[in-house]
Parts: C-alpha cells; sequence; structure tokens
C-alpha cells in the first residue's frame, strides 16, 4: 500500500522493526538506544495529550529545541495529530520566537531545555494563543500550563486512542506538515508551507538517487529545525535507518569515532574546518611524512578521475592507491569515524578543491543544492558519472531551467504550496507551477545543473561591472590563514575584504615570529601578521581578473557567527548585517 503521510511511515516502521534500534542519544559518556516499539509509543502518548488539549487538524504546533530524539518523537506525535509542525532554531532570540508563535497563533510549544525555557514563558504570558508548554529536559516549574515531556508519556489517555486512530483515518497527502521559517538574508522570516506529499515525493525521488538502507547510521548534527537535516530524518525513517541525536555541535569531531556513522548531512563550513584541522596537523609533521602526506593526496587526486567517470583505474595506480589508502587515508577518515559511505552537502557553495581532496582520500560527498521552498534537494551528485564542477546531478523527476536572468527555476512534486500568510511574496516566487528560486545558475550539460550565486548577492562596481562576491571568497578561502571572508564593492570603484582570520593558524604563525601578544586583537594589528595575510590574498587571487581582485581588506578579531546575527542559521552571511556593523571599517577602505 503506497504511503500517503509521514503518520503512516512511523506505523508501518514500528510494526516492521519492532524492537529494532531507531535512534541513539548520548547519555552520559556512553549511548542509549530507543526502538521502533518506543519510538511509537512515546509518540502516540503526546499525541493523546494534545488531541485532549484540543489540538487538531490544522493546529499549529511549535518546536523550539537543540536535536534529541524527543524532537522526533514529538514531530510524529503532532502530525499523527494531522496538526502542522513549527519548528524554530534553538538559537532564536525572544524576537525572532514571538514573530512565528503570533504570526502562525501557536497553540503549544515544545522547548528543549534552560536555554529555551525563558522564551518560552516570556511568549506564553505574552499570546493570546499560547496555551502551553512541554519541556524536554528543563528544570521543574510549578506553573500549571507547563508540562514534561517524560511525564506525559507515563500518563493515561482515556478515549484519545479511539480519536488518534480516526484522525489517522482521515489524513491525506494534502494535509499541512510544516510551516518551516527561513531565516534568509535579508527581509523578515518566511513561513515555507510543506504538505506530506511533498515529502512522501521527495522520499520516490531520493530512492532512485540514493543508496540507504537498513544497516546504515547517521549522525544527527545539522539543526532539526533546518530543512535538510529535517527532511533527511524522515528519509531514515522511510528508509529503515538508525539515527544517533548530536546535542552539542561543537563537539561533533569527538563524537564521531565513538558513533562511526556510514552517512550523515553537513554544510561546507563543515569541511573547510575539517581541512584547516588536517593542514595545521600536517605543519608539525616532519618533512618525510608530510611529503608522504602530499603523495597520498596527489595519488588520490589521479585516481578519481577515473572513479568520477565510473573508468578502472591503471593497475599501477590502483596499487599506489591501496598504498596511499593504508599509510594516510584510512587514518583520515578515521576522524569521521572510519564507516563513512557517503555524506550529502549542501546549504552554500562548496570549494571544487576542497571537494576533490575529500574526495581523493575516500570520503565521497553528496554535494547538491535546495531550498526549503523545494523540500531540499534539487540536485545531488549521484554515485556513478558524477562531475566536481556542478551542483549535482537534477533530481529524478524534477524539472529545472534557467530564465532570461538567468535564474533557477524548479517545477515538480517537491515545489512548496507557498509562505505562510504571505500572498504577496508567494506570487512573486510561484508562477505557472514553477518555483523562482533567486539563484543565479545554468544547466552546462543535459541533467546537469549549476548554482553560482544569490542573484541579490551579485555586485554592480561603479564602473559597471559584475561581480560574484562567493567566488572571490571561494578563491581566497583556499588560504589556511583565512577561516571567513565577506567581499564588499557594490557600488563602489573597487573590492575591498573584511577576513576572519584562522585563529589556530596566525596563534602558529605568531609563535615562529615570536609574537607574544595573547589577545588575538592585539596579535591582528601586528605589521608581520598582516603582511603574511596580504601575501596569501595576493597568492590566490592571482587567477581572477583585474576587476574581481581585493585591493584592500580590514582583519576582523570577532568571526561572524550566529550568535552576532553575522550568519544565519544554515551558516551564510548576512551581507547587509556585516556591511552595517562594520560601516566605519568599510568606509575607511575607501
Amino acid at each position: 500500500m503506497k504511503e500517503k503521510h509521514i503518520a503512516q511511515i512511523l506505523r508501518n516502521r514500528a510494526e516492521k522493526y519492532n524492537t529494532r534500534e531507531v535512534f541513539r542519544f548520548k547519555k552520559g559518556n556512553d549511548y542509549a538506544s530507543i526502538s521502533w516499539s518506543e519510538f511509537l509509543q512515546q509518540s502516540e502518548q503526546i499525541a493523546s495529550f494534545l488531541l485532549q488539549n484540543n489540538v487538531n487538524t490544522g493546529s499549529n504546533v511549535g518546536i523550539y529545541s537543540q536535536n534529541r530524539p524527543q524532537w522526533t518523537i514529538s514531530d510524529l506525535a503532532i502530525l499523527s495529530c494531522r496538526a502542522v509542525v513549527v519548528p524554530i532554531y534553538p538559537t532564536a532570540t525572544y524576537q525572532q520566537l514571538k514573530y512565528i508563535v503570533d504570526e502562525t497563533e501557536m497553540e503549544v510549544l515544545l522547548v528543549g531545555d534552560n536555554e529555551q525555557i525563558d522564551n518560552g514563558i516570556k511568549a506564553l504570558n505574552e499570546s493570546e494563543h499560547l496555551k502551553c508548554i512541554i519541556t524536554f529536559d528543563c528544570q521543574a516549574h510549578e506553573d500549571e500550563r507547563i508540562f514534561s515531556f517524560e511525564e506525559l508519556t507515563k500518563q493515561n489517555y482515556p478515549d484519545c486512542d479511539s480519536k488518534l486512530k480516526k484522525q489517522l483515518s482521515e489524513a491525506t497527502e494534502e494535509d499541512l506538515a510544516t510551516i518551516i521559517y527561513t531565516s534568509g538574508t535579508t527581509g523578515e522570516p518566511k513561513g515555507s508551507m510543506l504538505q506530506h506529499k511533498q515529502f512522501m515525493y521527495s522520499f520516490q525521488i531520493h530512492d532512485k538517487r540514493l543508496k540507504l538502507g537498513e544497516d546504515d547510521v547517521s549522525m544527527c548534527f545539522l539543526p532539526l529545525s533546518h530543512v535538510f537535516e529535517r527532511t533527511w530524518t524522515y528519509y531514515l525513517l522511510h528508509s529503515g535507518s538508525t539515527n544517533v541525536y548530536n546535542l552539542n555541535p561543537k563537539a561533533i569531531i569527538e563524537e564521531l569515532p565513538k558513533v562511526k556513522p556510514t552517512v550523515m548531512c553537513v554544510v561546507p563550513r563543515f569541511f573547510e574546518k575539517t581541512y584547516d584541522a588536517i593542514q595545521l596537523t600536517a605543519d608539525k609533521w616532519p618533512k618525510a611524512q608530510k611529503a608522504v602526506f602530499n603523495w597520498a593526496v596527489k595519488i588520490g587526486q589521479q585516481y578519481i578521475e577515473y572513479e568520477k567517470d565510473s573508468k578502472k583505474a591503471p593497475a599501477l595506480l590502483s596499487l599506489k592507491r591501496n598504498i596511499a589508502n593504508a599509510l594516510v587515508y584510512k587514518k583520515v577518515r578515521q576522524v569521521f569515524g572510519g564507516n563513512i559511505r557517503y555524506m550529502p552537502c549542501a546549504g552554500s557553495a562548496l570549494n571544487k578543491f576542497l571537494l576533490r581532496f575529500f574526495h581523493s582520500i575516500g570520503l565521497y560527498i553528496c554535494y547538491g543544492y535546495g531550498a526549503t521552498e523545494t523540500t531540499a534537494t534539487v540536485s545531488c551528485m549521484p554515485h556513478q558519472n558524477y562531475d566536481f564542477d556542478y551542483t549535482g546531478d537534477i533530481m529524478p523527476d524534477i524539472e529545472v531551467k534557467i530564465n532570461e536572468e538567468n535564474m533557477i527555476l524548479v517545477k515538480g512534486g517537491t515545489v512548496f504550496t507557498g509562505y505562510y500568510k504571505k500572498p504577496e511574496e508567494t506570487k512573486e516566487v510561484l508562477k505557472d507551477g514553477w518555483y523562482y528560486t533567486g539563484d543565479q545558475g545554468s544547466i552546462p550539460n543535459p541533467g546537469k545543473l549549476h548554482m553560482t550565486e544569490r542573484i541579490k548577492d551579485i555586485i554592480k562596481t561603479s564602473t559597471g561591472k559584475y561581480i560574484s562576491p562567493q567566488k572571490v571568497e571561494l578563491e581566497l578561502s583556499k588560504s589556511s590563514l583565512i577561516e571567513q571572508i565577506c567581499i564588499i564593492g557594490d557600488n563602489r570603484k573597487y573590492l575591498t575584504a573584511l577576513v576572519v582570520p584562522a585563529f589556530p593558524a596566525i596563534k602558529q604563525l605568531a609563535n615562529s615570529e615570536n609574537l607574544n601578544a595573547k589577545e588575538m586583537a592585539i596579535l591582528l594589528k601586528e605589521p608581520i601578521i598582516y603582511k603574511r595575510i596580504e601575501k596569501e590574498i595576493e597568492k590566490f587571487q592571482r587567477s581572477l581578473p583585474k576587476h574581481e581582485k581585493v585591493i584592500k581588506f580590514q582583519l576582523l578579531h570577532e568571526p561572524f557567527s550566529i550568535d552576532n546575527t553575522m550568519l544565519t542559521n544554515s551558516l551564510k552571511v548576512r551581507r547587509k548585517q556585516v556591511n552595517q556593523l562594520y560601516k566605519e571599517a568599510i568606509e575607511a577602505m575607501y
């Protein structure tokens, strides 16, 4: 029987797998498991509580928490009531939370821990629609409107079982499943509405492209409030795989060797930081060891030219690759746990150098492009006959075309139904079934997609030259001394840059130059440091045309982050806010 509703997936898989592990989570220094039957039982308990409190078809229920099993258990509970899940980033401020609570007329809010509960209580007291809060891991509260998730899963709910069955029997693929608010780089948040049918269609097309099964273990690392990790989590349930929840993203490298995942969603920033760490370590090696490492990477680069086209490599090259694997690749892959088969990667542009590097050591990155409005994936690299120069192959049964503005347009069963309570904004991007992404790109070969830039980010200099800041940033970020960079130049005579150096590399450089300053802000004022980064910029922008070269730059001692609002929750630079915050520094460069 064809599944039409995500809640049906839970019940069908729980019946099939029963006591088999579905989730794993950190408990003390070890990991504990939750079975499919426990997942179903806890989810139905929460669903019964919601039904008892008049949460019904179309009711909006929020989840404001870090990643944890309770997130997905509650997600499926809400969907089982035919209600709508409204995810909220765990780092969201009170103003961001309040905006979403008010616009959706949210009735119930589930919160993670004490980081979110204060904002949750404030919203509860100030909202006319919010009835109660369910806490996952918070201190006990005497407020009778605040309930503990753990306690709710142990209670009895008379008459709710039949009501839940009735709700599920009437569920359809047209039910609204979720409203996902995109933080965006400009403007107020917009809630993308996705029905169950968009997710179900997504599973079908991914089955044609990816290999995922019952033996796979994934690390839930990116925020579940984002469409990428959320859709992937659903797809894991669809495939009968195990999901391991990572509560603290900063500890991911420590946890990977313990979990040994076979698959895992990542963003380009993850590979940038990992590569920088590898290079910092390699710089400390003796010359002989470094030479072996460089030789192994070179052999890997040669080998993947055959592998990407599904061609058999020459026998001698295969032999060298096996030696390189034993000496180098296996040791590097142990950082990721040693069992990785592939890693879906999207969210922003990934430097092609990094893509090739990780493939050369046997780590397959399934690089792609997507959006919240397209239920994530529009394109991704297939396992065979892939190309490093593009943003993957267009997904099966999805139509993509490029309009006269070089904008990517998408049509198909994964395209959203519109923005919540924003008909005008919906009309701007949905026309004749096509979603106007706002992203610039091309179709260089049939079935291939190359996304280049957000159209709104394109810089036009005062001399009339159009420049992709992302292109320049990708080139300069190849430097091991540069952690983050934001190119400036709209309506200016030349390009400048705000540069966040790679602090560990700067400290290493400072030690080698006998510079004793402890504070980074002081260290970055040292002429030696500035000159060294200047040389790096000159080196990595040699291949760029004159009008795309950075003429001046400023060093920043504070990185762009979500906390200081310089990054979106999907780790994209908020260029408008960066320009506002560093206005004086920018003007000084002109």
